[in-house]
């Protein structure tokens, strides 16, 4: 996991369509702002592990639990 350290107003690229901005921090939440094409699916973490349409990583947890079935 690559960890930047991002201010207000900053951006961070990725590839060569995606820009996320860092909008706002207040308190403990950040504000982002994501600009991506339309057919890049972007979803919140907690959505993302229901979408059954994406590929997810497997946790280590989960990798434990299948070998101990």
């Amino acid at each position: 996991m690559l960890v930047l350290s991002r201010k207000t107003g900053e951006t961070i690229q990725i590839g060569n369509n995606v820009t996320i901005t860092v909008l706002g921090v207040q308190g403990g939440v950040v504000k982002i702002g994501i600009n991506a094409p339309r057919d890049v699916r972007i979803l919140r973490g907690e959505l993302a592990k229901w979408d059954v349409s994406l590929p997810r990583e497997i946790s280590a947890a989960e990798t434990q639990q299948a070998v101990a079935v």
